[in-house]
Parts: structure tokens; sequence; C-alpha cells
């Protein structure tokens, strides 16, 4: 304190630079708390995208698994088909009942892993998303635009398209139950999707 100051000026000389120091303290603070935030957002988005890749890495590793064991489920299926159950050998039942104990018990697996089997009923609209239309056929039974038969089961891997059910669908003109379709839509909305790029499909052997 000079000579010129008074106790009073000194004291409110004092008290500004405590206020420019705790507005500085402040400005500081409110920094710091928003670089945590900063720090904290990144944090918490490098932990969801570690979980997301995470799971595509598990999804991917799963879908190419059971992609690997359709071909299985498909064989077990077609054994079941065709199987002499009108044998009364003992040995040929204990054996189809062994099959089909087998072909439940991957259907099982299958579903507590989120794969879902696509096997549309006769008379289900054709859907593209989830069906493919490898032959077309006249029917009195199913309308234009509907199932007719399944050739081939498709699944679904927790929401995504493992492999399309292969079906045969009715043509313009079947003669069926109406599907419920709106007034104006297409009577064969599968046509596009059943010939574009692949003119064999109307040659599809049924019988195999």
């Amino acid at each position: 304190m000079t000579d010129e100051q008074t106790p009073a000026e000194d004291v409110a000389f004092e008290a500004d630079d405590a206020s420019q120091e705790i507005e500085a303290l402040k400005l500081e603070v409110a920094a710091l708390k928003e670089q945590a935030l900063r720090y904290a957002a990144e944090a918490e988005n490098t932990k969801r995208r570690a979980e997301r890749e995470m799971n595509d890495a598990r999804a991917y590793a799963i879908q190419k698994f059971g992609r690997d064991l359709l071909g299985v489920a498909d064989n077990l299926s077609r054994a079941t088909a065709h199987s002499p159950r009108e044998s009364t050998d003992p040995a040929v039942k204990n054996f189809i009942i062994g099959v089909e104990m087998t072909e439940k018990e991957l259907s099982g697996a299958f579903e507590r892993n989120g794969l879902k089997k696509i096997d549309p009923a006769k008379g289900e609209k054709f859907d593209p998303h989830l069906h493919q239309a490898v032959t077309e056929q006249p029917s009195t039974e199913v309308a234009a635009g509907g199932v007719v038969a399944v050739l081939q089961a498709g699944y679904e891997l927790m929401g995504r398209l493992l492999r399309p059910a292969m079906v045969a669908v009715a043509a313009k003109g079947s003669t069926g139950p109406s599907t419920g379709e709106p007034a104006g839509a297409s009577a064969n909305p599968y046509a596009g999707a059943a010939t574009d790029g692949d003119s064999s499909g109307g040659s599809f052997d049924t019988k195999a």
C-alpha cells in the first residue's frame, strides 16, 4: 500500500483481484467440465462401436456356421419325408425315430441361436424379401401370386435373410381364393423377381 492509498481503496483493489481470480477459476472449471464430458462421450461411443463390431463379428460367425449346416437340415428333412414309415421292421423303425430326433434337435439348436425357418403355408402371398420363385403353376386352389408349394425351406438369422425359401407360385390367371391383396395390385407380384436374370426358373425340377 502506497502513502496515497487509503485502507478502503486497498480492500477494494484486493476484492477486485479476488473476483477476477474467481471468474478465471470458474472459466477453467467450465472448460475442464466440458473436456471431461467430451472424453466421456468419446469413451461411450468407443464402447458402443466395440460392442457393435463384436456383435457383427459374432453374427457373421454364426451366419457362416448356420449356412454350413443348412445342407444337413435339408438332408434330414428329405430323409424323414421319404422314410418308410409303413415298415414293420423294428430296426428300420428305430432308425427312423433316430433320424427324426436328430432333425428335431438340430431345429431346436437353430431356434436357440436365432436361426428361424422360412416355410410359407400354401396360399400365402409371395414375399420377394423372403421367397424366391423358381417356377410358376396354374392353380385352382391358390390365387395368382400365392405360394403353391415350398420346394426348399429358407432361413433367416436375427432378421437377416440367410437363404430365401424356394417356392412354386400360382401363375397369372389362377382361380384360387384371393390372398387379400388390394384392388389394382399386380396379379403377379413375383414376376420380376422370378424371371429377371434367370430364365431357367420355370424348368426347376420339383421332383429333386
